[in-house]
C-alpha cells in the first residue's frame, strides 16, 4: 500500500485476535487489539496500519483498547477499520481522523420480489438505465436541487425531511440506522464551501469505491435470521454504497484545519498530527460534532434519494410500480461516524463516544435501537465485497458488545493502493473480465474500474469469516453481483 511494513509486536490473544501491548510505545494508554486470523495476518503487516492502531491508543480518555477489524488498512490518522471509544468524563476527545473524510459513508440494501430468472433477460438494459439515471462520478450534480432553507432543513432533520417531500416512506425511516437522523446537528456550523458542495449532490453516487449493485442472493446461511429480513435464495437485491459527497469531505477538511493547534492548546501529546483532536466538551470539539452530525444526516438523505431513483428505474424496466415489485429497504448502516452510546466498560455502564472509521455498528439481539421486526435476530450488518466476488448480510452478536463497543467490519478492505491497482490493470479490460464472470459493469472511466478491480481487495469471505468466528456478527446470506454502476 506504499507504506513500510509493520515490525512491531503482535501477540496472539486467540484464533481471531492479536494484541499490540501498550508497552510498544511510551504514551500508549491502552493495548491495541486487531481482529484477524493467521491467513490475513501476513497481509496485515504489509503497511503501517497496525502502527496507527498503536497511535490511536495515545488519545486522552480512550477506553479498554484501540481496536481494528480484519479489513484493516492504512488511512488518514486512524487506520480504515479502526474503532475507539472515549469517555468525556475522563477528558475524552473527538478526532475527525477517527470518522474519516467521507462522513457517514455507508451501505443500504433493498430487496425485491424479483428473482434471477426474471431479471437475467433484462439485465443489460437495467444496468444501462441505472447508469443513465443515477448520477455517478466526481463532483457530479443530481436531479434534486435544494435551496438554502431546504438544505438547512435536510441537514437538521435527516431522512425525515424527505418524508414530507414524498421521497421516503415511514418504512424507509424505520429501517435506517438511527432512523436516518442524528440529533444535535447544526447546519450553521458548516462553511459556505461545504454547503455549496452539497447543494446539488444529494442523490448522487460519487466515485472511488462507491457503487450501486444489482445482486442475487446466492446462499442462505441462517434461515431463521433470513426470514424476518425477507431474504430468499435467487432473490434480486440492490445494494447502495455512498456517503456525504463533497459536503462531508469539506466538513472534515475544515475540522482538521480548525483542530490543527488544538492538541497543543489542551496539552495533548500525539505521535501523529493526523490524529488532531479536541476535548469533547471544548468549543472546537462541540463545533466538529455538530457539523459532523449534519453531514451524517446529509449522507442518509443521499442514499435515500439514490434508492428512490433506483426504484423508479426498476419500475420503468419491469413495467410495475416499485411498490408492486416490493422494493423495500432491508436496512441502512453507516461506517464512518462517531456516536454517543452507552456501553459497559470493565463492569461499569458508561456513555462514550464511539469512533467507527471503516467499521460497522453490530448491536446484538434485543438491543433497544434495533427495529422491532429484527430485535430477535440482532441488527442487520451489510458488508460489501468487490465487484467480482460477493457481499454479505450478517446480524450483530453479543460478542460485539463484550469486545468491540458493538462493532464489526465494514467491507473487504483494500489489498492494493489505487495507483498499484491501475498499474496492475494496464492493458486489461476490467469490464470484459467482469462480464466473463457474469457481471455487467458501467463506469464513467476505465481508470475507475481499474482502481476498484477485484484484485485490489482482500477476499470478503475471509474477512467475514473472522468476525463470524470472533462472535462479533453472524453470517446470514451472501449475494453475488450481476450488475454494477460506478463513478
Amino acid at each position: 500500500m506504499g507504506k513500510d511494513t509493520f515490525h512491531g509486536p503482535l501477540e496472539r490473544v486467540d484464533a481471531c485476535c492479536w494484541r499490540i501491548p501498550k508497552s510498544y510505545k511510551q504514551g500508549m494508554r491502552v493495548d491495541g487489539l486487531i481482529f484477524t486470523d493467521e491467513h490475513l495476518l501476513e497481509q496485515l503487516k504489509m503497511d503501517q496500519a497496525p502502527d496507527q492502531v498503536a497511535n490511536v491508543a495515545f488519545l486522552p480518555g480512550i477506553q479498554y483498547a484501540s481496536l481494528a477489524m480484519p479489513d484493516i488498512h492504512w488511512g488518514y490518522g486512524f487506520c480504515i477499520g479502526g474503532v475507539c471509544a472515549t469517555d468525556p468524563e475522563e477528558g475524552g476527545v473527538i478526532s475527525p481522523g477517527g470518522v474519516g473524510y467521507d462522513i457517514n459513508c455507508g451501505v443500504r440494501l433493498m430487496r425485491s420480489n424479483l428473482f434471477y430468472r426474471d431479471v437475467k433477460p433484462h439485465l443489460r438494459a437495467l444496468v444501462d438505465e441505472l447508469f443513465r439515471n443515477v448520477p455517478t462520478g466526481v463532483g457530479r450534480s443530481g436531479r434534486y436541487k435544494f435551496d438554502k432553507k431546504e438544505l438547512h432543513n435536510l441537514l437538521s432533520q435527516g431522512s425525515r425531511y424527505l418524508l414530507g417531500r414524498g421521497l421516503a416512506t415511514p418504512s424507509d425511516i424505520e429501517y435506517t440506522e438511527a432512523h436516518g437522523w442524528l440529533d444535535g446537528a447544526d447546519p450553521d456550523k458548516l462553511s459556505d464551501r461545504a454547503l455549496m458542495r452539497g447543494a446539488d449532490q444529494c442523490g448522487t453516487l460519487g466515485s472511488g469505491n462507491h457503487f450501486l449493485e444489482v445482486q442475487v442472493v446466492d446462499h442462505i446461511f441462517d434461515e431463521e435470521a433470513a426470514s424476518p429480513l425477507g431474504l430468499e435464495k435467487d432473490m434480486i437485491c440492490v445494494m447502495i454504497h455512498s456517503g456525504s459527497r463533497g459536503l462531508g469531505y469539506q466538513v472534515c477538511d475544515d475540522a482538521l484545519a480548525a483542530l490543527r493547534n488544538a492538541p497543543k492548546k489542551y496539552g495533548i501529546e500525539l505521535p501523529d498530527r493526523q490524529l488532531a483532536c479536541a476535548p469533547i466538551d471544548s468549543p472546537e470539539g462541540e463545533h466538529y460534532i455538530a457539523a459532523m452530525r449534519a453531514a451524517a444526516n446529509f449522507a442518509w438523505c443521499n442514499r435515500q434519494l439514490i434508492m428512490q431513483q433506483a426504484r423508479e428505474v426498476f419500475a420503468a424496466v419491469f413495467g410495475r410500480s416499485w411498490q408492486e415489485l416490493q422494493m423495500n429497504l432491508i436496512y441502512d448502516v453507516c461506517h464512518n461516524i462517531a456516536k454517543f452510546e452507552e456501553h459497559v466498560v470493565e463492569g461499569k455502564r458508561k456513555k462514550v463516544w464511539v469512533h467507527r472509521k471503516g467499521a460497522t455498528r453490530a448491536f446484538p439481539p434485543e438491543h433497544p435501537e434495533i427495529p422491532a421486526m429484527y430485535r430477535r435476530i440482532g441488527q442487520p450488518v451489510i458488508i460489501p465485497g468487490d465487484m467480482g466476488r460477493a457481499s454479505w448480510v450478517l446480524v450483530g452478536q453479543p460478542g460485539s458488545m463484550e469486545k468491540t463497543f458493538g462493532t464489526t467490519c465494514h467491507g473487504a478492505g483494500r489489498a492494493m493502493s489505487r495507483t498499484a491497482a491501475v498499474k496492475d490493470a494496464a492493458g486489461r479490460r476490467i469490464d470484459k473480465e467482469l462480464e466473463a464472470r457474469g457481471v455487467i459493469a458501467r463506469a464513467q472511466s476505465r481508470k475507475g474500474l481499474a482502481e476498484e478491480q477485484p484484485k485490489a481487495y482482500k477476499n470478503v469471505d475471509d474477512v467475514v469469516e473472522v468476525v463470524h468466528r470472533a462472535g462479533l456478527s453472524k453470517k446470514v446470506a451472501r449475494m453475488r453481483p450481476i450488475g454494477v454502476i460506478k463513478g
